[in-house]
């Protein structure tokens, strides 16, 4: 049996980093355990284990007494003298026991105790490895998909991606190699499990982190930051330093570092724009190309309603309002936008209000004349009050017209 635990002892140590004296320990508590509970019930026992050639040894661990009791836990002062001379009543003396005597339930108990530490230890280096590395970008290889849940094998360690941390659109398949941020480690009842994501912000903040030198030095900061996985990302930078442009040092020369981004992203656009505390400015920079032609900021309920022209109304909006939800978060403010109308923009409110103004006929008259075609006084050259009657007004509104006219 020496030779058993020695090789195992020895397996522990060098494949999987346990230390002997914890593997010596964890055996011996089982051994002993077991032991008391089966064909030794009721010793009290002690078990040592040799760290370097592996032999078990046992020990009963009696009582010295006048009367006997108890033979399995007291020992009368005679036989104790016999063992021990010179033993007093009330000392504890170790009898030596053959191991064998520890019974067969004992050896398996010790066996399922060895592996249940086994797996201890790898759970606890799992969050010991991977503990520091929260926040960070690892690569795996994809293994298998759960349900909706990917799991990664990181060479140490298999780590899951859920769902919801899963970028609608990405398929991979098993084998395939993966990078990922590691979000968090949560302690779960079969021991430590590493969640990681490509669909969180951070993902993409760690990516410039890594590509954008500035953003590493803090030379270039993100100030503000809002994802649609898979669709797009605005991100809005400032600069520590007045000679460092913030936006072309997150593109890079001839945008190559964005495009190492986009592509880790598979095609996922970014926006990447100038910060500004201020709301009207930091609306103005985040819409373009789309120009804001009326900005009416609401700062009691933190709401600001935005104007634009025909033109640049689907631009602002994005598909399906993409670009005005990710506008509004990047800012932190409810945005609302609508089309903006200038007020000559309605040619026949203009025409009307220009005949009640210079003529002074009523609105409704006006409007009638309008939709026949007079838009003007000068439209008035050779209308006479038939014409009027014969386009449905009545001979005393054509005359009231006429007379309007001629007076002016």
């Amino acid at each position: 049996m020496s030779s058993e635990i020695l090789s195992v002892l020895e397996y522990m140590e060098k494949e999987k980093g346990i230390p002997r004296g914890d593997m010596i320990a964890t055996i011996a508590n089982a051994l002993k355990t077991a032991a008391q509970k089966g064909v030794n019930s009721g010793q009290e026992l002690k078990i040592d284990i040799n760290p370097k050639n592996g032999q078990l040894h046992a020990w009963s661990v009696l009582k010295v007494v006048d009367s006997v009791s108890n033979p399995k836990t007291e020992i009368h002062i005679e036989k104790a003298q016999v063992m021990k001379p010179g033993a007093v009543i009330g000392e504890l003396l170790e009898k030596e026991i053959d191991p064998s005597s520890l019974g067969r339930i004992a050896a398996q108990t010790a066996r399922q105790a060895v592996m249940q530490r086994l797996r201890q230890f790898e759970k606890d280096r799992i969050f010991d490895d991977f503990k520091d590395q929260i926040g960070n970008i690892v690569t795996g290889t994809v293994r298998r998909r759960e349900r909706n849940d990917l799991y990664i094998d990181l060479g140490k360690a298999e780590a899951v991606m859920p769902g919801k941390e899963q970028v609608p659109g990405e398929e991979y398949q098993p084998g395939e190699r993966i990078r990922c941020l590691l979000l968090n480690i949560e302690t779960t009842p079969r021991g430590p499990e590493i969640i990681l994501t490509r669909g969180s912000p951070k993902f993409v903040r760690r990516l410039f982190e890594l590509e954008v030198t500035e953003i590493a030095d803090g030379t270039v900061k993100i100030e503000a930051f809002a994802r649609e996985p898979g669709y797009r990302t605005k991100i809005a930078v400032t600069s520590t330093d007045p000679k460092v442009d913030p936006v072309g040092a997150c593109v890079g020369a001839r945008g190559a570092r964005v495009k190492t981004i986009v592509r880790e992203l598979n095609g996922e656009k970014i926006d990447i724009v100038r910060y500004f505390a201020e709301p009207r400015e930091m609306i103005i920079e985040a819409l373009k190309p789309a120009v804001p032609r009326e900005i009416i900021v609401d700062e009691k309920s933190h709401r600001i309603l935005l104007r634009v022209a025909a033109d640049d109304l689907a631009i602002a909006i994005g598909r399906k309002g993409q670009n005005a939800r990710l506008t509004s978060r990047l800012i932190g403010w409810r945005l609302d936008i609508e089309e903006f109308h200038a007020a000559g923009d309605d040619p026949r409110g203009n025409a009307i209000a220009s005949l009640v103004k210079n003529l002074g006929l009523d609105a409704g008259i006006a409007g009638r004349l309008v939709d026949m075609g007079i838009n003007s006084p000068a439209a008035f050259e050779g209308v006479e009050a038939p014409d009027l009657v014969d386009a449905g007004f009545t001979a005393e509104e054509a005359a009231a017209v006429i007379d309007r006219v001629n007076q002016s």
